[in-house]
């Protein structure tokens, strides 16, 4: 299988050392900080908005194509991608959260699920969907917001 690089736009910086529950991370400030080079993409952004960003989870090794969802042997074994498991293929977390504040090349927000130290490799306006203008139903409410 062929690959390209990925290189990190910046770094999370958060109280949180080591893995847990995404629901933990529920309300928690954190803050990414981007290479220097980058502060100015930051231009437009808007304290209040939502933003998805894109991670590397750079504490996992390796990965199983079923596991047992939140690493519950309780919970019957699916197939990775229909999950939320860290152990994924090219190990990419994605999380939606609320910018708080840009300071240089800062941003405070709210709710991120990554730990110290986690590479951040992207970060994009998050635009919702109205699915009813589409004739579908619309998309839950995420709890962590």
């Amino acid at each position: 299988m062929n690959g390209f690089p990925l290189y990190p736009v910046g770094f999370v910086r958060s109280p949180f050392k080591k893995p847990m529950p995404p629901e933990d991370f529920r309300g928690t400030l954190s803050r990414i900080e981007l290479r220097p080079e980058f502060e100015e993409a930051l231009e437009g952004l808007q304290e209040g908005e939502l933003l998805l960003v894109l991670f590397r989870f750079h504490l996992c090794r390796g990965f199983p194509m079923k596991v047992h969802p939140r690493g519950d042997p309780a919970n019957p074994i699916r197939g990775v991608f229909s999950t939320c498991s860290p152990y994924r293929p090219n190990h990419i977390g994605a999380s939606i959260v609320r910018l708080k504040e840009v300071t240089g090349p800062a941003l405070t927000v709210e709710s991120l699920d990554a730990v110290d130290g986690t590479p951040v490799m992207d970060i994009k306006p998050f635009r919702r969907i109205n699915w009813e203008g589409m004739g579908q139903t619309s998309l839950p409410r995420s709890p962590f917001l």
